[in-house]
């Protein structure tokens, strides 16, 4: 049986699960694409899924603070942030295939309490919740008990940092240690890794918009969040290492 979880976590999974049909009718009719000025691309569907739960979460939380991906951040009681990215995923869905999602997250005082994960195309709709645990309908997600990096899966992501940096090599070394190691991306190797199909995933060029609901589904599975460094997941993060947890440290020593 799935918890229900607070207003909020009902509210959040009713508006990004709203949207699934709208974005499928985009991604399977086309949708306007032009360049925003960082010279990636921003479609009509990333503006009319932004405007449509930004104007729910408004009507819903009037005095609560948003941050979307296309149109800013709005202030309000910032005590309660909520994060949204319509598509995570834009170039997957610019070039026709189906590796992107809808991701919307709150914060309460700087910490992560909330996510939820849409990937219309997989029909997959994973949330977590603090204290509520990880879900995909009526299954409860957990993360894998593989123990030691000779029997772990690893998935790496953007990497473009990280390879013209003085750990590349460090981490060259790191995927020779690991039973496998494939790059599935996106939302995906989250929701592998929260599913326990999957150990570890690495990115080195991310923005929290990407990762703040996956970021909430993983640790909620019984898995650890944290960026290359070490450190706690916020707001100007930039990488994350994400896992089953009793490998986190062995990665991180692989990495620094």
């Amino acid at each position: 049986m799935t918890p229900s979880g607070s207003r909020s976590a009902n509210l959040a999974r009713e508006f990004v699960a709203g949207v699934r049909g709208m974005l499928l009718d985009f991604f399977e009719n086309g949708a306007a694409v032009s360049q925003k000025p960082d010279n990636t691309p921003v479609t009509e569907a990333d503006i009319a899924i932004e405007s449509r739960i930004r104007e729910q979460l408004h009507s819903a939380f009037p005095d609560d603070a948003f941050y979307g991906e296309e149109t800013g951040r709005r202030d309000g009681n910032n005590r309660r942030l909520w994060l949204l990215d319509p598509i995570d995923g834009t170039k997957s869905f610019v070039r026709g295939h189906g590796f992107f999602s809808t991701q919307l997250a709150l914060m309460e005082s700087a910490q992560l309490v909330l996510g939820v994960s849409m990937a219309p195309v997989f029909d997959e709709l994973y949330w977590a919740e603090k204290g509520v645990g990880a879900w995909c309908g009526t299954q409860r997600l957990r993360v894998s008990a593989t123990p030691d990096l000779a029997r772990a899966h690893l998935s790496v992501g953007n990497l473009t940092s990280l390879a013209g940096s003085s750990r590349w090599q460090r981490f060259g070394q790191l995927l020779m240690r690991v039973d496998r190691h494939r790059g599935y991306g996106d939302f995906f190797h989250y929701h592998l890794l929260a599913s326990g199909k999957l150990d570890v995933v690495v990115e080195s060029d991310v923005n929290i918009l990407d990762i703040a609901a996956l970021t909430v589904i993983v640790r909620e599975a019984g898995g650890k969040v944290t960026d290359l460094s070490g450190q706690a997941i916020g707001l100007d993060t930039r990488s994350i290492v994400a896992s089953n947890g009793l490998l986190h440290d062995a990665v991180l020593e692989s990495v620094t």
